[in-house]
């Protein structure tokens, strides 16, 4: 419940944006594509603390050296950012570097930003200075120890993994791919997430030219997706009107959001235009296959399902799934989708690393909130019902079941995933 009155909230708070200050001679066109930018680059998800008032930070992330806290980010002049100027609010923005010089964790997804261009800075510095609540809330020092905390390194860090340069539109490529591109590499900063991390904990690829690029990558316990055209473990067996229905509503025929993606559909993409919606599926759709579980296109196989039913009662795997798990996702796999996940051909369960299969079993998931209703069935979490045996076991049998043919999952996977995501 909580959840759903925090997106509310923070529904209400962005859609006030058109109107904010307009009778102080603002520009209120300038402040509501700013609030549009701001949602599309999902700002308020990372800069808002469980429970926390919008853009005042707080919020914890994990990191190998570890935990940093995100930044107050309103416009009050003492804790947060009222006394940056423009040129200030984008050199933050794109280079990494705050108002007094010193240089920022690249947790915040520089990066990406340092594609965007111009205009857009300038509206989301409209929005930011004038459309965004002031709250006075000190920032919190992070956890990671001296000398590791040390900031200088991040200058050199920079010379070396930043791409400073504003995107440039391709020649020879549609305006619609242009703009998906703009969008996914910049504001959406998809690949800060959906990109695997260098040994310099660098995105080893910030477009489509780097074979690694949104080949999906492991963070904070949970894998984020393949996004490439990969035919079991990205969207090759998506159109790009499922990609725009999944961004729209978080769930279409293959796969429901879970994890922090859920955030990205209730704070951002599901107040997208149809038009970036689109766009952004268009460029998607363009990637070629990249990474993947090296097995053959999945094909669903009615008589793997047969084979299930086969199975001995007394079959551990198979009497978890019955009682805990049956009755959403089907005895075919299918479930009812897109109300419920399916399992026979999910992406999620393809994947060869079952870091988010175990995290969502243990933990379960967040409301997913379309339009101000949450999502009917949320996934229950069984870390107090079930044993890391128990998971291990009936995630192989998802994942080799249906003719899904992905590895199985191992007790001690679960063990390591329960003892991280408990202690976090």
């Amino acid at each position: 419940m909580m959840a759903v009155l925090r997106t509310l909230a923070t529904g209400m708070l962005l859609a006030g944006a058109a109107v904010a200050h307009a009778a102080d001679g603002v520009d209120s066109a300038l402040v509501a594509r700013g609030a549009y930018l701001a949602k599309a680059g999902d700002c308020v998800a990372c800069h808002t603390a469980p429970r926390g008032k919008p853009f005042a930070g707080g919020l914890k992330m994990t990191t190998p050296m570890g935990a940093i806290y995100t930044t107050n980010i309103t416009p009050d002049s003492d804790t947060g950012i009222g006394r940056y100027s423009e040129g200030d609010f984008g050199r933050a923005l794109r280079r990494g570097v705050a108002k007094d010089g010193h240089n920022l964790y690249p947790a915040m997804p520089y990066p990406s930003y340092a594609k965007v261009n111009d205009d857009d800075v300038k509206a989301l510095y409209a929005y930011f200075m004038h459309g965004v609540q002031r709250v006075k809330q000190e920032n919190r020092p992070s956890d990671i120890p001296w000398p590791l905390n040390m900031r200088w390194p991040l200058k050199l860090w920079n010379a070396v993994f930043l791409d400073s340069a504003v995107y440039q539109a391709k020649v020879g490529k549609e305006a619609a791919w242009n703009r998906g591109a703009y969008l996914v590499q910049g504001l959406g900063h998809c690949g800060s997430c959906h990109t695997p991390r260098g040994v310099g904990f660098q995105e080893k690829a910030l477009d489509e030219r780097g074979s690694a690029f949104l080949s999906g990558g492991l963070i904070d316990n949970w894998f984020a997706s393949n996004l490439t055209g990969d035919s079991n473990t990205g969207l090759g067996r998506w159109s790009e009107a499922d990609v725009a229905q999944f961004m729209k509503t978080g769930a279409n025929r293959h796969a429901t959001a879970f994890g922090s993606m859920t955030d990205v559909i209730n704070h951002s993409t599901q107040w997208l235009t149809a038009s970036d919606l689109n766009a952004i599926a268009a460029y998607l759709k363009s990637l070629r296959a990249v990474g993947g579980n090296g097995g053959p296109p999945f094909q669903y196989d009615p008589e793997a399902t047969q084979a299930l039913l086969a199975r001995p009662a007394g079959d551990p795997a198979g009497k978890v799934y019955a009682t805990y798990c049956m009755h959403c996702h089907g005895l075919d796999g299918k479930a009812f989708a897109p109300m419920l996940a399916p399992l026979a051909g999910n992406p999620n369960v393809l994947e060869t690393n079952a870091a988010s299969l175990i995290n969502v079993t243990l933990n379960g998931t967040t409301d997913l909130v379309i339009d101000g209703l949450p999502a009917a069935y949320p996934m229950p979490k069984f870390a107090n019902v079930l044993t890391d045996r128990q998971i291990a076991d009936v995630l192989t049998f998802m994942r080799t079941g249906w003719n899904n043919r992905a590895p199985a999952v191992q007790p001690l996977e679960v063990t390591k995933l329960r003892k991280a995501t408990t202690e976090k």
